[in-house]
């Protein structure tokens, strides 16, 4: 089932980057959330990616929003891409790909790349943007924007 703007987003648990249960119930109702899906941890467009939502960071919590990086990588990878980074925000590992599907992000070029698509979400957790490219740079702003209409 793919979500669409509008749509609640589904209830998910997962590790996060400390290896800490993380259950999406606990910032469902309290803000806004940023939840992007992306490749890989330490490949070019994913790095650049964290990076321009690390460098905007502050932008996001002023706003009262929080952002949620998601790949299929494992905490370790996590951990080691987070601090090489310096990433202020949490990754989780969806290694068996469940949140994935339960988003409904789709898998690029034939199947071989796992999907980069960006969930924004007002503080109910009612979707308001959903930002479907494989340009990677482009996320952070079209999240930034979103949020920055939903908070005014």
């Amino acid at each position: 089932m793919d979500l669409k703007v509008g749509d609640k987003i589904p209830n998910f648990k997962a590790k996060d980057t400390n290896g800490n249960d993380f259950d999406s119930q606990s910032l469902i109702g309290n803000k806004p959330l940023v939840i992007y899906f992306y490749p890989k941890d330490n490949t070019p467009g994913c790095t650049a990616q964290a990076c321009s939502f690390r460098d905007q960071y502050e932008d996001f919590k002023d706003l009262g929003a929080e952002v949620i990086g998601i790949s299929s990588d494992s905490v370790a990878s996590h951990q080691e891409f987070s601090k090489h980074y310096k990433l202020p925000f949490l990754l989780l590992s969806d290694s068996d790909k469940k949140i994935k599907k339960l988003f409904g992000v789709h898998s690029q070029m034939l199947g071989l790349i796992p999907g980069r698509v960006t969930y924004v979400t007002d503080k109910n957790g009612i979707i308001q943007l959903i930002f479907d490219s494989m340009l990677a740079t482009k996320h952070m702003l079209k999240a930034l924007e979103t949020i920055k209409k939903i908070v005014s």
